[in-house]
């Protein structure tokens, strides 16, 4: 059987999740920013794009919903696809700075995707500072952000003058190739201790079919993982603040400027902290100073943020679709001092990390994406009680990267709230 023949093939419960949670006011859809010092040529753009990223099958793909609901949405090749549906060029009008491309960025976080069409697009944006920008937006059921960003960075060389050599090849439906794999050190996720909890998981599923004795192993597994279960559906909804209510369909996106890895680091270093400790820190910081500024008391409060965790094997090679899972990680926004304030998060953090939450999450998910409508929105709405904001830290390139012969200056993404 050909590859290249029109199979249909379901979505995992879990990308149908992603799929079906869509509404106006909260869109499944990342977005992203690339941005570059000097121009890229359009058609240069297009010829890499057409290369390097329709070698994935998934891009040329549609969803398709069967006429019965009780039937998982598919994929299916697109008899009309074309590459000038999903690659558009715009110039930014004067001055072309921050602030005009954060207006764009607004307009296309606000504006669904063609659901008649693959479900991407990806846009050149000129007259942007001394340079360009690319804007890209994907749909959540085709891959979270861990494996969005080393897919979008597989595509990029670590040579301005790198020769792709393009032998047409196209990937599987499923798992997908690593065009590059030196790009995957540097783009696995951390949380080391959840990974090896879902590694003992699966070994212990294959232990105990081959040995009945060790199922006592699996049975306290399952006893923790109802009890984390337990746990997240008795946790009590977020406190109502300034940053609870309902969502509106126009989205705003902000950034500052970028804050040394190094200087992150030695905070860590001389506090105990990871990476993650000090940017949740950082993070939490700002927003109890907003809620201060806005004439909201602090004082004692606590709000949670939901925190995406990979599950995904380190050495896995690159597979579209979803594969992470959630902690709800208290974010003390009553404690002023920096220093106390990260002891606590930290203290916080640990804990979590021991136990098998982020996995009953990721089950939950799945659960959603084979429920009736009615229970997905119960589950979703659930969810949403929980939890006062999204806070992800994706891990980039650490050395300089190259797309269509330009160095990447900076990466950005946002994500559904």
């Amino acid at each position: 059987m050909s590859r290249r023949q029109n199979v249909r093939k379901p979505l995992s419960p879990i990308d149908t999740a992603w799929y079906r949670m869509d509404e106006p006011t909260n869109l499944m859809m990342i977005t992203g920013i690339f941005t570059f010092e000097a121009p890229i040529s359009f058609e240069t753009l297009k010829s890499t794009l057409r290369q390097r990223m329709l070698r994935y099958r998934r891009f040329k793909q549609i969803v398709v919903r069967p006429r019965l609901s009780i039937l998982p949405p598919y994929w299916k090749n697109d008899p009309n696809f074309d590459i000038d549906s999903h690659i558009h060029r715009i110039a930014l009008p004067e001055p072309g700075n921050q602030e005009t491309l954060q207006e764009l960025v607004n307009d296309f976080m606000s504006m669904p995707l063609d659901y008649s069409k693959p479900l991407w697009q990806i846009h050149l944006v000129e007259n942007y500072l001394d340079g360009c920008a690319l804007l890209c937006r994907l749909h959540h059921c085709i891959g979270d952000g861990i494996v969005l960003m080393r897919l979008l960075l597989s595509l990029t060389d670590d040579l301005p003058e790198a020769v792709w050599i393009n032998d047409q090849e196209e990937f599987d439906d499923q798992i997908y190739q690593q065009v590059r794999t030196r790009n995957s050190g540097s783009l696995i996720g951390s949380w080391s201790r959840t990974r090896k909890l879902v590694r003992g998981v699966m070994e212990t599923g294959k232990s105990t079919l081959n040995d009945p004795n060790g199922a006592g192993s699996a049975l306290k597994l399952g006893f923790e993982s109802s009890l984390a279960l337990a746990n997240l559906l008795l946790l009590e909804p977020d406190p109502s603040t300034i940053y609870k209510g309902k969502l509106g369909v126009r989205k705003h996106c902000a950034w500052s400027q970028p804050i040394a890895l190094s200087d992150v680091k030695s905070i860590g270093s001389v506090t105990g902290g990871t990476v993650n400790d000090v940017l949740l820190t950082a993070a939490t910081g700002a927003l109890a100073r907003y809620m201060r500024i806005r004439g909201e008391s602090t004082g004692g409060l606590n709000i949670r943020a939901a925190v995406p965790v990979n599950l995904r094997p380190t050495d896995e090679e690159i597979k579209l679709g979803n594969a992470f899972g959630l902690v709800f990680l208290s974010l003390p926004v009553g404690i002023e001092d920096p220093l106390d304030r990260l002891t606590e998060l930290k203290s916080r953090m640990d804990k979590i990390k021991g136990t098998p939450e982020a996995i009953v999450a990721y089950g939950i998910l799945n659960a959603i994406g084979i429920a009736s409508n009615q229970i997905e929105e119960l589950v979703v709405n659930m969810f949403g009680e929980k939890a006062t904001a999204v806070m992800t830290n994706v891990p980039g390139p650490r050395e300089t990267r190259y797309f269509a012969g330009q160095p990447i200056k900076d990466i950005m993404f946002w994500v559904p709230q």
